[in-house]
């Protein structure tokens, strides 16, 4: 598409934004003239009782328990009941729509208005001549079994080295030992966790690393947009593929391509129950990580800069995108050279009340970016000497990996550390959706000039 009409294209979606905005602005007045702003109050009212209602749910057991359950359940149904009764039964839903439809335009218009960033680190990837690919049959549900992934990787001329399910394997030792005999690119068929040990062991010999989307969540194949329907077309890249770079994350000296979870999303992983009954596990450990019993508070250093008394804290290797901050998904890069760093600290149902209604701007979240991390529990923060503080330890999850590591526990990035062979065509490398500016989208509506003007 040539720039004007990606101009053209922008600053239409930016006009229909606008007047979608405008419209669902007054659908929101005309119910306040029918059922007046009491109304409006109370649905707000409803979204807070909800989120106090999930607290308790989550925070407590026995009637407590039984109680935020129906508060988290029945508060978004009274409102509704509250809107159908106040005659707002099509335009609650009318506003709902524009709104959407609204903030879908605006993306879209700064999505055609951006300019493309250059695709950094991207060159044509050479054929490997001897890659050994290590996978597990047992990730994914059996995903190495149901797409035939040893008989293409043997077919096009790879060797595979299959980990045996319920033995213990030292991964790492079984890709240097490839190594040792001449492999000259690594891949792996499994886990995230997986991937980590053997991308550092790539990393390390400045080899090629080849992603398999055969595990159960496949986040970092996600982020490099493979495709994760179908992991035989990963392999692609042996024969058609091109090259780029992404940063090797570390932590207390172990790789991590994804995230490290400390506090209660780590404490509940260290579980041996976990891996059987995930939400079983979680609903039963939650009241004691989250009233204070079990679960330690964190406290961290970003860059010199203090965030404390943490619940929960999520360093990622590369930020994720900040369009939702409590819906983790998608790294924009993985090459940024950063760490993201989300933290929260909830005391209460009065803020995580606060947490559901403003979201970002809530202080019980927390969001920046780092080049170094240091996390210790909070009750060692105060230590008198530095051997007491560091005398602690606290449980940490690499790339889902359940561990216990001795404070403080230290986490940076190696830019650009690890070469990444993927396929010429992936089908998961989608565009992602710029931050949302208003300011910028009525300068769109109005602007007359070419593409990529700024005001």
């Amino acid at each position: 598409m040539s720039k004007a009409n990606h101009s053209d294209r922008a600053r239409f979606l930016a006009r229909f934004a606008l007047l979608a905005a405008a419209a669902a602005v007054l659908v929101v007045l005309v119910s306040l003239v029918e059922a007046g702003p009491l109304i409006i109050l109370q649905g707000l009212a409803g979204l807070a009782v909800c989120a106090v209602g999930a607290w308790w749910f989550l925070a407590h057991r026995g009637i407590v328990r039984v109680l935020g359950g129906a508060l988290a359940v029945g508060a978004p149904m009274a409102v509704l009941a509250l809107f159908f009764n106040g005659g707002l039964w099509f335009t609650a839903p009318a506003g709902v729509a524009l709104w959407a439809g609204a903030l879908g335009c605006a993306r879209g218009a700064l999505r055609a208005d951006r300019r493309p960033d250059p695709p950094a680190a991207v060159r044509p990837g050479r054929p490997p001549r001897r890659p050994v690919l290590i996978m597990n049959p047992a990730s994914g549900g059996g995903k190495v079994a149901r797409f035939g992934l040893v008989e293409r990787a043997e077919k096009l001329g790879a060797r595979v080295l299959l980990l045996t399910p319920g033995t213990h394997t030292d991964v790492e030792e079984l890709a240097r030992k490839a190594v040792a005999e001449g492999a000259d690119l690594l891949g792996v068929a499994g886990g995230d966790g997986t991937q980590a040990m053997v991308a550092a062991v790539a990393a390390e010999h400045d080899l090629p690393f080849l992603v398999i989307s055969a595990g159960t969540r496949n986040h970092l194949a996600m982020d490099l947009g493979l495709d994760r329907s179908d992991p035989s077309r990963c392999l692609d890249a042996l024969t058609d593929g091109v090259e780029l770079r992404m940063d090797l994350g570390d932590v207390a000296g172990r790789a991590f391509v994804n995230t490290v979870s400390f506090g209660v999303y780590a404490a509940i992983v260290q579980r041996p129950e976990y891996r059987d009954a995930k939400a079983g596990t979680a609903l039963d450990a939650l009241p004691d990580l989250l009233s204070g019993g079990a679960g330690e508070r964190l406290d961290a250093l970003a860059d010199g800069r203090p965030v404390s008394g943490q619940q929960a804290l999520l360093v990622s290797n590369n930020p994720y995108s900040a369009a939702d901050p409590l819906d983790v998904g998608r790294r924009p890069r993985l090459d940024g050279g950063e760490l993201g760093v989300l933290g929260i600290r909830v005391d209460g149902a009065a803020q995580a009340a606060d947490l559901a209604v403003r979201g970002a701007l809530s202080p019980a979240l927390t969001m920046l970016t780092s080049r170094r991390v240091e996390v210790r529990a909070a009750a060692a923060a105060g230590a008198d000497s530095d051997a007491g503080a560091g005398a602690a330890s606290i449980p940490v999850a690499v790339d889902g990996e359940a561990l216990t590591l001795p404070t403080p526990v230290v986490c940076t990035l190696r830019p650009r550390a690890l070469r990444v062979l993927v396929p010429r065509d992936r089908p998961g490398a989608v565009d992602q959706a710029p931050e949302l500016n208003w300011r910028r989208i009525a300068t769109l509506a109005l602007d007359r000039r070419g593409p990529g003007a700024r005001s």
